[in-house]
């Protein structure tokens, strides 16, 4: 399939990164280099819970080596307080400022990915080993919630697909599901049923293997905050936030579409799909238009939150009202 993608332009780090906030506290950084690749990506330590709400850059440790990726929007990012202090991430809790407050109990290190399924090569991989063979890329992202606000993001990572295909898929690999990690101990927001934990996420295999799928090490030029995700996540930028799973342990291939948490939990309001489509009202809001964390007045919503081009063609011949 011939996938059109968007090219605004490369943006280098510096110019998104407002360097003044990288000279703020340093008292809880530790760090692990890994070996390979054209980055080094390096595990963040725990800051306090009085501290972790208000985390600056200085907090994490830097990756270096960082590629500029093609695929970038140019809009101006959120600043790293928006990003770091307003979170969905109900394993630590349902207010926006649960994850910021409590997420400094989750221990990433050490991590590791079972892959499994429908793969040449399955088994569970080191977290460092997993990143090792590749260049760690900034992209800076639009992302939009289902709840009707948005933020730009500079994140780090890497394609999907690229890891994907070094499990070799077999041709009976029709989907993707990822799996959050279950520590009641270390993430509270588990202790309730909220929702049916783990949290579980899906794609189709042609979504996951587009280049704009990506998973995320970083955000800001820095290791990625055990509040946004840390310290592995899903980015999907044409769809909705809370397909972008958090703390990933497990990716497994399969033959039949997986379960996922939200559809699973409210049908009704949340489709397996998940795709941006400001012509399909959530039950309870219009999705016409979206607040813009920082600033005041409302934007309208764009099909697939702007990605049109590049991945409009992966839904050709479906009813976007029904697989919503």
């Amino acid at each position: 399939m011939l996938i059109r993608v968007r090219r605004p332009g490369d943006i280098d780090p510096r110019e998104i990164t407002d360097e003044g906030l990288y000279l703020r506290r340093r008292e809880f950084l530790r760090s692990a280099a890994l070996a390979g690749g054209a980055a080094a990506f390096a595990a963040a330590g725990a800051p306090t819970a009085s501290r972790a709400a208000r985390l600056a850059p200085g907090d994490l440790a830097a990756l270096t080596g960082l590629v500029p990726s093609p695929f970038s929007t140019d809009e101006s990012p959120n600043s790293f307080e928006d990003v770091t202090s307003y979170n969905n991430f109900y394993e630590f809790g349902t207010d926006k400022e649960d994850p910021a407050r409590h997420a400094h109990t989750l221990v990433t290190d050490p991590w590791s990915v079972s892959i499994r399924g429908e793969v040449e090569r399955p088994g569970e991989i080191a977290l460092e080993d997993l990143l090792k063979p590749h260049a760690l890329e900034e992209r800076v992202y639009r992302l939009r919630c289902v709840e009707a606000w948005s933020m730009v993001i500079p994140w780090v990572g890497i394609p999907l697909g690229d890891i994907l295909r070094r499990f070799e898929p077999t041709s009976h690999a029709k989907y993707v599901a990822f799996r959050t990690l279950y520590k009641p101990s270390q993430m509270r927001g588990q202790r309730r049923r909220v929702l049916d934990w783990p949290y579980r996420e899906g794609l189709r295999i042609d979504e996951a293997m587009n280049p704009l799928t990506i998973l995320a090490v970083g955000l800001y030029g820095r290791v990625l905050p055990s509040q946004n995700g840390a310290p592995l996540r899903l980015i999907v930028p044409w769809k909705y936030g809370f397909k972008s799973i958090k703390s990933i342990v497990s990716i497994e291939l399969t033959r039949r579409r997986p379960a996922t948490s939200w559809n699973v939990s409210a049908p009704r309001e949340y489709g397996f799909y998940a795709n941006v489509n400001p012509e399909v009202d959530h039950p309870r809001w219009s999705q016409k238009r979206e607040r813009r964390i920082g600033e005041f007045r409302r934007r309208p919503t764009l099909p697939f939150n702007g990605y049109a081009e590049s991945v409009a063609d992966l839904y050709a011949g479906m009813n976007l009202r029904k697989n919503f």
